[in-house]
């Protein structure tokens, strides 16, 4: 129990008196006069041996009869302790465990300040040296393509001619700003240019298992949307998304939100506000928002699932919404679902095979004047890695069309497209493919053959693979 200070204060004190307290002495319990000479201590009297100093013992025999006599007489109280004694002992006792408490909590206190300061001053410094050395990374992918008609590729990186392409030479910078940011950015370098893909500052300290973006970034609809060309298993955009979100995909300057659920399983909610750029929405020369309702809104809830030790599987369902330019208050829609499933034996170290299967869906809703559009599309693939080098991919697309389409008006029937890779890894960070696939949109005469030889290098820092 920790006492007051006012009351150890004034224990003490009480203490001390009683301490200095001096009992009435009668004439018989007197002491010598000062002139006098002292009597040996009781220990010197004690230890003296009566052969060789018998005046001294009989001086300590006579006081040691004349103290078990007042013990007899019950005088002397300062001798034998009685029940006040033993009461401003337990006191005397429970005020230096309380003393001793409290400089133990101040000790502590003091440690777990100094702790705390070292920790932050550790953040700082490690904050302060990765902002001097950032992660620095370049990543060039280059192709050799070949067409057997016209090409209808729909992705900005994509190879869109017969002959070499340079589809893009990424550069990736990313450090901590301190212990409560980080700075992210991709630079895309292509022969048209140089172009900001994406740049944004995330916090890194916030509650509740809560975080922010704030910038020009991808959002986080559907599976592939978020990440970059380096990523990706075959060589071209989907369909579906170039369709829908168009060749650089969804995103723009905005802010993003996520939370992270305390639930048994990891379950991630996000959502995010931007411009509404890309052709399901306003397009690439939207005009400044003058309202909210002039942004796109979207909201993306993600699930992992470890079904086993070997077996994992990520599902996710997002939607968007914000203003088309088909009129005054005409807005779309666009609905996504998303599923990984991943097979991994991890009980055997070293063992790098792999068995990927990953499928999107996509649904889009746009109001034009007196009618509303519907259309949808979506891909499936599956990816074996069978050793540390090699894997191999098949993919199968499918994308629906509109009639007289006043936002696309080429998409005006069906188109089914279906691949095929092979894939050779040096190491980790280098890869050779070779892609053979088949176009075929409803509204040409014959499909289109396409085949790819591509080559992928990378330097400096090499981030961790996603799930």
């Amino acid at each position: 129990m920790r006492l007051p200070p006012w009351f150890v204060s004034l224990t003490s004190i009480v203490l001390i008196c009683l301490t200095l307290r001096t009992p009435p002495a009668s004439a018989a319990e007197a002491g010598p006069p000062r002139d006098a000479p002292s009597p040996a201590p009781d220990g010197a009297g004690s230890n003296a041996s009566p052969e060789a100093d018998g005046g001294e013992a009989d001086a300590a025999g006579g006081e040691t009869g004349r103290s078990e006599r007042r013990v007899e007489s019950g005088e002397g109280r300062s001798d034998t302790p009685d029940a006040n004694d033993n009461d401003d002992a337990a006191a005397l006792e429970e005020i230096e465990a309380a003393l001793a408490a409290d400089a133990s909590e101040r000790e502590a206190a003091g440690a777990s300040q100094t702790n705390a300061t070292a920790s932050f001053a550790g953040q700082v410094g490690r904050s302060i040296q990765t902002t001097l050395n950032p992660d620095i990374s370049f990543i060039g992918d280059f192709a050799l393509a070949a067409f057997s008609d016209e090409p209808m590729q729909t992705g900005a990186h994509d190879p869109k001619h017969n002959g070499f392409t340079l589809q893009q030479v990424e550069m990736a910078v990313g450090a901590s700003v301190d212990p409560y940011f980080r700075l992210d950015g991709n630079m895309v370098f292509l022969a048209a240019g140089v172009e900001v893909e994406e740049f944004y500052a995330t916090t890194l300290a916030l509650p509740w298992n809560l975080q922010m973006r704030i910038g020009k970034f991808l959002s986080r609809l559907g599976r592939i949307n978020a990440t970059h060309p380096h990523t990706w298993t075959f060589t071209d955009q989907p369909l579906a998304i170039g369709k829908f979100f168009g060749p650089e995909g969804n995103g723009g300057l905005g802010l993003e939100a996520s939370w992270l659920s305390p639930l048994p399983w990891w379950l991630e909610v996000v959502g995010s506000v931007h411009r509404a750029t890309g052709p399901s929405f306003l397009g690439e020369d939207a005009p400044p928002p003058r309202s909210p309702l002039d942004l796109q809104w979207s909201l993306v809830v993600e699930q992992f699932f470890p079904l086993s030790d070997h077996w994992s599987l990520l599902f996710g369902l997002g939607a968007a919404n914000g203003p088309l330019a088909t009129g005054a208050h005409n807005r779309t829609d666009v609905y996504v679902a998303d599923l990984y499933l991943k097979w991994r034996p991890i009980t055997a170290p070293g063992d790098l095979r792999q068995l990927s299967l990953q499928a999107e869906w996509l649904l889009r809703r746009r109001q034009v004047p007196d009618d509303v559009l519907t259309d949808t599309g979506g891909y499936a693939y599956a990816e074996w890695r069978f050793d540390r080098w090699w894997a191999a991919g098949l993919r199968a697309e499918w994308v629906s069309g509109v009639p007289d389409d006043p936002t696309a008006p080429e998409w005006i029937g069906p188109r089914l497209r279906s691949d095929g890779v092979v894939s050779f890894y040096p190491t980790e960070f280098s890869r050779l493919r070779i892609q053979v696939g088949l176009d075929d949109p409803s509204w040409t005469d014959a499909p289109i053959w396409r085949v790819f030889l591509t080559t992928e290098f990378a330097i400096g820092a090499h981030g961790a693979h996603t799930f």
